[in-house]
């Protein structure tokens, strides 16, 4: 059976974490986690610690002592997990499990319905059947940041910012082993990282976006609507630095 290991990133998870939900998930499943400690300034560490008790065969905490933000924390998650055991996909999801634990399996199937996949990733589309839920702004703020990607990655991906993710563990590799410049839209950065290195048709049919069966929004997102003002400049230099005709050094 396929090894798979999901990095989760913790900043001042300590009231957010639903500890029971991780422990009904990971009791019936055979997934492996690393918990990322991003510089947490209450109790997340320790918290992470309780967790990882008498699971150590399963379950890694990675201690960062300063807070290196979300891109940072998942990249250096991924890498340590690499170095820890032979896995054959890893991922990442948020900690505050607005992407439910369970859809791993959802996306893990994905790999299997369609051999020359190498990374799955979630997207929020609100269809019938499927329970969406999200504030009505944050959606159309989604909707048009989403749009202008798309059109800058010059492929339809309806949501790059979900936070959940899955990669054979090749790609991560080499999708990882290079610090992100951007600090929160690293996302986008990991699509126009497999533009590079495939080229955009090749990319297209390695990449796969499978609509959610559930995601709701959770309070307290460390991301807020000041994010969005800095967005163009962001987008610029994930775009003169992945996709002009010629890269810079930025």
């Amino acid at each position: 059976m396929s090894r798979t290991i999901i990095i989760i990133p913790c900043y001042n998870e300590e009231d957010r974490f639903f500890i029971d939900l991780f422990n009904e998930f990971y009791l019936k499943s055979e997934v492996c986690f690393c918990f990322v400690n991003d510089g947490s300034k209450d109790n997340t560490f320790q918290m992470l610690n309780g967790l990882q008790q008498g699971r150590t065969e399963r379950i890694i905490v990675l201690d960062l002592k300063t807070n290196v933000g979300k891109a940072e924390a998942v990249r250096q998650g991924i890498l340590h997990s690499i170095n820890w055991d032979n896995f054959d996909f890893i991922g990442y999801f948020d900690a505050d499990f607005a992407t439910p634990l369970s859809e791993i399996y959802y996306l893990l199937n994905q790999f299997d319905n369609k051999p020359n996949c190498q990374i799955v990733f979630g997207s929020r589309v609100k269809l019938m059947g499927r329970k969406i839920e999200r504030r009505i702004l944050r959606h159309y703020l989604g909707r048009i940041f989403a749009t202008i990607v798309s059109l800058m990655l010059k492929l339809p991906i309806y949501d790059t910012q979900c936070g959940a993710k899955l990669f054979n563990v090749q790609l991560a590799q080499q999708i990882f082993i290079k610090p992100f410049i951007s600090r929160w839209f690293f996302d986008v950065e990991i699509f126009a990282r497999i533009i590079n290195l495939y080229g955009y048709e090749q990319a297209a049919s390695v990449m796969y976006e499978a609509p959610l069966n559930q995601w709701s929004e959770i309070g307290g997102s460390k991301l807020s609507f000041k994010h969005y003002l800095i967005t163009p400049y962001e987008l610029l230099r994930i775009k003169l630095k992945y996709l002009s005709d010629w890269n810079v050094d930025i």
